[in-house]
Formats: structure tokens, C-alpha cells, sequence
């Protein structure tokens, strides 16, 4: 795709912090590439702490406190220089924003209550981020794509986010933006849910499938790498013929690499 400049709103240079998330780096390192790349072309200085993990959701969810807190402490430190730390993941940044105080409590733990009080103030998830905080738009970047926007849980339920990524999208040249029916309904992933509860997530994802295609988009795009993972699985089992690709790619204009479940 051709890939002209975005539109930055004011001037901005400011350093930011890439929670990369386990996902990302390990399935998909493009949009990781992806991000940064945003990110740098609206003025940011964009680091990579080496001392980043897991955000700590997998435990979480589970009930592992414990394990969670020491996970959720090791990333307080690894970030805690950044004026702003930037998540291309809705559950991860949600996880964060939303979760990460409540582990520690005010009485025992004060120090690392006012710290992980202090990195949820500061995080953002990858849209919202480009959108409320940079103001930017991507009138001049050419992606000529019928697109359909799955919302994911985390999102859309714990961050509000929903008007940003599609504001992100409907400025890029040629992108026409599809809308699925129940477009925020769950896609059946849940991380570990999937895994406990196969057929249920198998019925679930079936569903969504349906309203992807009902679209007629030729990509499907969104924030959260599972939830894209696990519709890609689908499409791909049922010889459905729509690219899945993330967020931070499409406005990149990046399709260097096969969408997700497609052979290189």
C-alpha cells in the first residue's frame, strides 16, 4: 500500500514506552514493527524496555494473585521512567489501567499501590493513544481495502475505546469501513476460555465468522492479537477468503507480511 505521512495535531516529541505484549512477540512481531513505526512518525521517542514480561493476565484471570503481583511489580519497574507507555493490545492495556492497582493493597502496600496507581495514569492503548493524545489522522496514506472493525472485549467493556480506531481508519484514502452486526459481541477467545471451554468458544467464534463475512470486507482488522488469532483460525479452517491483519499494520500501510493463518 502506498504509505504517505499522517497528520499530527501540534507538535509532539515525546518518550514513549512499548508494552510489546507476549502475543505480539511471539505470533506477530509485525505489528510490533508496526507500531513503532506509528508511533515515530508522529514524533515519539519510542523505547523497548529489555526487562519487560507478561503483563500478568493469564494468572490474573486464573486467580493466581500471587503470581500475578510479582509479574505486575516487575513491570511497574521496567516502565516506571516513561511519561507515557503505549499498548497495541486492549486486554494488556486494560490489564494494566484497570487491574495492576487493585493488587496491591493501600494498607500493606502503599508504596506499590501509589506506583502501580501511578503506571495505569500513564498507559494507553495503541488507538486511543494515536487518537485522543497525538490527534492524529492518516488523510494521505492510500489503503484502497473494504475493511471490517472487531471490538474487542477489553476494549470496548473495560477502556471505552470504539470511536477512535474506526476514526483512525475512515481517515486513511480509499479505506471503506464495512460494519459487522454485533460488531462488539465477543469472538469466543477469552484467552484461557478457549482452551476450557472449546465448544462454546468454537460456537462463539463460528458466529462472528458470520458477521465478518456477511460484510463482504477484504480484511478484517483489530487491536487485540487473540481475538484476531482465533477468527483468522476460523476463516482459515473454513477456506473463508478474508485477510486478518492488526490494527497498528493497516494504518501503517504495511502488508509486508501473509495476513494471520496464511502461508508465506
Amino acid at each position: 500500500m502506498e504509505a504517505g505521512a499522517p497528520h499530527v495535531a501540534g507538535s509532539h516529541t515525546v518518550r514513549v514506552g512499548l508494552f510489546v505484549t507476549c502475543l505480539v512477540d511471539m505470533f506477530r512481531p509485525s505489528a510490533a514493527f508496526a507500531t513503532v513505526r506509528l508511533l515515530e512518525e508522529a514524533g515519539c521517542e519510542v523505547v523497548v524496555p529489555a526487562a519487560q514480561t507478561c503483563c500478568g493476565q493469564p494468572a490474573y484471570n486464573s486467580g493466581d494473585r500471587e503470581t500475578a503481583r510479582a509479574i505486575a511489580k516487575q513491570v511497574i519497574a521496567a516502565f516506571e521512567t516513561f511519561p507515557h507507555v503505549v499498548v497495541p493490545s486492549g486486554s494488556c492495556a486494560a490489564m494494566i489501567v484497570k487491574h495492576y492497582p487493585g493488587l496491591f493493597d493501600a494498607e500493606t502496600e502503599p508504596s506499590w499501590r501509589a506506583r502501580a496507581e501511578g503506571l495505569a495514569s500513564r498507559t494507553s492503548e495503541l488507538t486511543a493513544f494515536l487518537a485522543d493524545s497525538l490527534g492524529v489522522d492518516f488523510s494521505g496514506r492510500a489503503y484502497p481495502r473494504r475493511v471490517t472493525y472487531h471490538d474487542s472485549c477489553s476494549s470496548v467493556r473495560e477502556l471505552g475505546i470504539a470511536s477512535q480506531p474506526r476514526a483512525l481508519l475512515k481517515s486513511m484514502d480509499g479505506l471503506t469501513l464495512a460494519e459487522m452486526t454485533d460488531r462488539d459481541v465477543c469472538c469466543g477467545f477469552g484467552g484461557a476460555f478457549a482452551l476450557k471451554y472449546s465448544e462454546i468458544s468454537n460456537a462463539i467464534v463460528s458466529q462472528k465468522v458470520e458477521r465478518v463475512v456477511e460484510t463482504g470486507a477484504e480484511v478484517l482488522t483489530g487491536a487485540d492479537l487473540g481475538c484476531l488469532m482465533n477468527i483468522a483460525g476460523k476463516l482459515a479452517r473454513e477456506g473463508r477468503a478474508v485477510e486478518v491483519r492488526h490494527i497498528a499494520e493497516v494504518l501503517a500501510g504495511d502488508d509486508s507480511e501473509p495476513g494471520l493463518c496464511e502461508e508465506k
